[in-house]
């Protein structure tokens, strides 16, 4: 090969960037930027700084703490608690059981693609980061703009919508110890913003700490659902109440509850809503890889097993439900306002309800504040961009903790805002679920899109890929998504029974803000807005340009606009020509 120690060389005439070269990898000694402060960057340092960025957190984060924040982020029992209603009250048993299986096909080849991107590129912005590298010449920053901020809606909208469930389950507690009770709107709401600004206080602990109280976190959620899916069946009291143990196969795999206006297929495909809001946790690893070590492998096997180890006990405890469940209507209908503690009420005697309803709280609490970190990480990576209002106070990283306290603060007051939809009745409340699907999986496939129908086998993995599977796999979390986030979007109901009562608001919730940022992108953002800043100068695409669109051939060999000097060998980029 021809001699690489400076950024440019010249080859058949023509000056080209070493980033062209099919190279995999980032080793030390690579052309990063010197480091000023003496020491030598460790590997994940030199993979971070061929990206563009300068370190900035400890990585105190391994494979297993990345797994635990990510796995806590799913929260399966509190998840499904929370968004029975969609699985069970679209499409009743079927879909809870075939159904979860079907969703988890497309499910797991989204969260594979996306394990793929994010060894090759593993920054804080992810999603939008990639979709920026990724895209057409031209396109990335649009890309990178439409991305950013459908994954900010998602990320926003995941602690409310967490903590707005497990606040409901602890008052349907009191409920079932005095049916008398019936909680308030206001109540519900204030309990909420409660648990959100404890989970704010929380996620603005050093890393350190927040890694130990994910690890307690997640271990017991598995714990907790572990004991759910055993204590269920084997506590069920349907004998004494004149009914058979469980229900039988036939009805559990082959009745399809009709909870929408739609056929029988649709409403199978709208019960998805709930898997997918569910299984949407598994990107945080993504967005945690400054702060993991071994990053390029560890940050991808997380993702990976997140969804997959997910997606699997999540099915074991549908079957569960499906199996024992008695009464669909009287579960979705309760005065109990929790569908998840109707179920328990007509299954369990009232002290297994009670015990059951305490550990889906507490995993609750700790999926809530997982979202909480996610959410943060994923904010202070934009607002590093300056794609946010007022970004250098978001992008700010606290001197004590060496969190990005601020961007908390930020995620922790839209929050609380967007919780004000307890007020508008359920269907209302219920947008934030939706909307988290939707905007999660937009903003995880945009950038699996591109790469799979623009840059083909011109992508360069990193250590962990998925080989000649690799665009197969993306074809089908493509098509997956396309076809998914129109049916987030149908209402239950259709022609005269079709109000602004029983409309389903994710297309204004989610809809109207992503309209807003389109509009905003074609006024002003495009002239200002140029994707992904970089904290040092790099070349990060295949094609003779850096991040900033200035030519490689515009600079000196072996040392940047300000002087900085480079060292040889880079193996920058996601690209190759």
């Amino acid at each position: 090969m021809a001699e690489r120690n400076a950024s440019v060389y010249s080859t058949g005439g023509r000056r080209k960037s070493v980033a062209q070269e099919p190279i995999t990898s980032v080793l030390p000694g690579g052309d990063v930027p010197v480091n000023d402060s003496g020491q030598e960057w460790n590997a994940d340092e030199e993979v971070l700084a061929a990206l563009g960025y300068k370190p900035e957190f400890k990585r105190e984060f391994t494979l297993w703490t990345t797994f635990c924040v990510s796995f806590a982020v799913l929260g399966l029992l509190p998840s499904f608690a929370t968004t029975l209603f969609y699985g069970m009250g679209y499409a009743g048993t079927a879909g809870m059981t075939w159904g979860w299986l079907v969703a988890m096909i497309g499910i797991q080849a989204v969260a594979a693609s996306m394990a793929e991107l994010c060894s090759s590129m593993p920054t804080s912005g992810g999603l939008y980061y990639a979709s920026a590298v990724l895209a057409p010449p031209g396109w990335g920053p649009f890309a990178a703009w439409v991305t950013g901020w459908s994954n900010w809606l998602g990320q926003v909208t995941g602690a409310p919508s967490v903590n707005y469930g497990t606040a409901a389950m602890i008052l349907a507690s009191a409920s079932v110890q005095n049916p008398a009770y019936v909680p308030s709107n206001y109540q519900t709401y204030l309990l909420t913003v409660l648990l959100m600004l404890i989970h704010g206080c929380m996620a603005s602990l050093p890393t350190r700490w927040i890694a130990r109280v994910n690890n307690a976190g997640s271990t017991f959620n598995m714990i907790a659902l572990i004991v759910v899916i055993i204590l269920i069946p084997a506590g069920t009291d349907r004998v004494s109440r004149g009914l058979s143990k469980f229900n039988p196969s036939s009805a559990v795999w082959g009745d399809i509850y009709q909870g929408t206006d739609f056929p029988a297929g649709v409403s199978v495909l709208m019960s998805f809503t709930g898997v997918i809001w569910t299984m949407s946790g598994y990107d945080a690893p993504f967005h945690l890889a400054e702060e993991c070590s071994n990053a390029n492998i560890a940050s991808p096997r997380a993702i990976f097993l997140t969804s997959a180890v997910g997606g699997t006990f999540g099915w074991f405890l549908q079957l569960v439900v499906a199996y024992t469940v008695s009464d669909i209507p009287a579960v979705l209908d309760s005065d109990l306002g929790q569908p998840f503690a109707a179920y328990l009420v007509q299954v369990l005697p009232q002290r297994l309800v009670l015990a059951v309803l305490s550990l889906t709280i507490v995993a609750g609490f700790a999926m809530g504040q997982g979202c909480m970190i996610a959410a943060s990480r994923v904010t202070f990576a934009y607002a590093r961009d300056d794609c946010f209002p007022f970004s250098k106070y978001w992008k700010h990283v606290n001197t004590v903790t060496h969190t990005p306290v601020n961007a908390v603060w930020l995620n922790n007051l839209v929050g609380n805002v967007t919780l004000l939809l307890i007020f508008g009745g359920g269907i209302a409340i219920g947008a934030i679920f939706s909307i988290g699907a939707c905007a999660s999986f937009v903003a995880f496939t945009t950038p699996i899109f591109i790469r799979v129908f623009f840059v083909g086998n011109r992508f360069r993995p990193g250590p962990w890929h998925l080989g000649r599977f690799s665009l197969p796999i993306g074809v089908v979390a493509s098509g997956f998504v396309v076809m998914m986030v129109p049916i987030l979007c149908f209402p239950s109901v259709t022609g005269s029974d079709l109000n602004a009562a029983t409309m389903n608001w994710t297309c204004v919730v989610y809809g109207g803000p992503m309209l807003a940022i389109l509009l905003w992108w074609f006024v002003s953002a495009h002239k200002w807005f140029k994707g992904p800043k970089v904290n040092v100068d790099h070349l990060m695409l295949g094609q003779g340009e850096i991040i900033d669109g200035k030519d490689v051939s515009e600079r000196d060999s072996g040392s940047n606009d300000d002087g900085v000097k480079l060292r040889g060998d880079v193996k920058p980029g996601a690209l190759v020509d």
